[in-house]
């Protein structure tokens, strides 16, 4: 590898271009979570499950639906688009990977701070790996 590959870890993020933040990705992971059967979730809720005060998840909400993730009216309900629940299983399927395979080598019951600190950082093709790597050790 060349000195030059190296980046910060901002860097790395600019490299890869616009596109979710990882607190975005952390609030519609929660939203799709939240959503279930029903389809929708509360700001309130919404704010409740992610220990933020309901402003901030408000705003959140408000910048997924500028992206076409949510559909979002101030004071209603947080509805996932049908990107969203695209983008939302994708993330919810990368943290159950990844919170397995945690479990799996760290023989824990607990690994959630590790996979939220963790997940915005790989792709979706070492999930797949992993989803792969943990077939064959489970069997």
């Amino acid at each position: 590898m060349d000195e030059g590959d190296f980046r910060t870890l901002k860097g790395y993020a600019r490299q890869k271009g616009p596109g979710l933040t990882a607190a975005m990705e952390d609030y519609l992971e929660m939203i799709c979570r939240c959503a279930g059967e029903e389809g929708f979730v509360r700001v309130r809720q919404l704010a409740h499950r992610l220990h933020v005060s309901p402003s901030s998840a408000s705003k959140m909400a408000e910048l997924l639906r500028k992206e076409g993730y949510v559909e979002y009216e101030k004071y209603a309900f947080i509805r996932p688009t049908a990107k969203g629940r695209e983008t939302g299983a994708y993330l919810l399927r990368r943290h159950a990977v990844l919170e397995r395979f945690l479990r799996y080598v760290n023989h824990s019951q607990d690994e959630l701070e590790q996979v939220e600190g963790i997940e915005h950082f790989i792709c979706e093709n070492t999930v797949r790996n992993l989803e792969a790597l943990l077939r064959r050790l489970e069997g």
